[in-house]
């Protein structure tokens, strides 16, 4: 009997949906490279959306996105620091002077 994977539909177990996330971008001297924020202790984190409207919401119209698949989000982020994958968050302002927004809510996602 032949066992047909879907990569698009969930284990049972999953705690974030399987797919593409909205991964939110900036552009740089090589192109474009996808965003990393902090969480509130100060970590780095990359980031991922289900949704458009949701990282239209947490980030605005203007932000530039791509998609991407968790493992390859992982892959960019990984070698500079950022072990943790942060989904869906809500963003509130950093601390004064910095420009950063920093990563408040959502769902934490360690390297396994």
């Amino acid at each position: 009997m032949s066992h047909l994977l879907y990569a698009e539909d969930p284990e049972p177990a999953d705690r974030v949906p399987a797919g593409l996330y909205f991964v939110p971008v900036r552009s740089g001297p090589a192109g474009c490279t996808a965003r990393l924020f902090r969480t509130p202790l100060g970590g780095r984190t990359a980031v991922g959306f289900t949704s458009l409207q949701r990282l239209v919401a947490a980030l605005g119209s203007d932000q530039p996105w791509i998609r991407l698949s968790e493992p390859a989000l992982r892959a960019l982020a990984e070698p500079v620091g950022a072990r943790v994958l942060t989904v869906d968050p809500r963003f509130a302002p950093g601390a004064p002077g910095v420009p950063r927004l920093r990563a408040v809510t959502g769902e934490h996602l360690r390297a396994g």
